[in-house]
């Protein structure tokens, strides 16, 4: 029967070989999951040394990025830039060529990221952000969501995906200034009703796949602190590149 069941799937390799959702490389057969290794292995993480607080590399200076978080973000983390090596191109397969369960090995990286003793400690929940409805039904999940369980998976956190909710559409952010950003995701979201109580006094992990000038984040941020939560924390599998960190090597 083993025979039989492994000659079948030689003959689907040969109908159907497996190739890289994200660079559509023929995979080697012992390569696990959707994204090849040659493609992992080309992340670009953020060089040391980084702030301690939000990640940033500072390259031994002041760290600057800080000042773009609500006095009551605790710590922001990110696996990798989105301006080099592979990571656009795996987040195009999750995002917008259908291949949903790349999202556990992408969320499976994001956990293993370094966070402060205080923040794997106390965070009570994981949170993702949620993506307009209309969006969601057009690609048929919430990427953010998928990243979120495998997220919480591994910490042993609870995922709190009925938390956060998008009131109205806004337009994408990929082209807009930073003060365009904010005002493009102002008043965008809500918490549940009654959520007041699960918030009370908790650390929350928001989940996204990209950190870029962190309008969206910390949006939502603030609607869990106005809610209740006592810190909020983020993590994202790609950041955004500032105008410096562009001409870094």
């Amino acid at each position: 029967m083993a025979s039989a069941r492994l000659k079948l799937a030689d003959f689907l390799n040969l109908l159907l070989p497996r190739v890289c959702a994200a660079c559509s490389r023929l995979m080697d057969e012992e390569e696990p999951g959707l994204v090849c290794g040659r493609c992992w292995s080309r992340l670009a993480p953020l060089p040391a040394p980084t702030c301690a607080r939000c990640g940033h590399p500072t390259r031994g200076l002041e760290c600057r990025w800080c000042d773009r978080l609500p006095v009551f973000v605790r710590a922001a983390r990110s696996v990798t830039w989105t301006h080099r090596g592979s990571a656009l191109h795996i987040l195009h397969a999750l995002k917008y060529a259908g291949w949903s369960a790349a999202g556990d090995a992408i969320g499976e990286r994001m956990a293993r990221t370094s966070w402060p003793l205080d923040v794997r400690e106390e965070c009570r929940a994981v949170v993702p952000v949620p993506l307009a409805a209309a969006r969601e039904r057009e690609r048929g999940y919430n990427q953010s969501l998928l990243l979120a369980t495998a997220f919480g998976a591994r910490w042993g956190r609870p995922v709190w995906d009925d938390m956060l909710f998008r009131v109205r559409g806004t337009r994408s952010q990929t082209r807009l200034t930073p003060d365009d950003r904010s005002r493009n995701v102002s008043r965008a979201f809500r918490v549940a009703t009654g959520a007041e109580r699960r918030l009370s006094g908790a650390h929350i992990l928001l989940v996204d796949d990209v950190l870029t000038t962190g309008a969206t984040l910390n949006e939502c941020a603030t609607v869990l602190y106005e809610a209740g939560a006592r810190i909020v924390s983020y993590v994202t599998f790609g950041r955004a590149p500032t105008a410096a960190d562009r001409n870094q090597p």
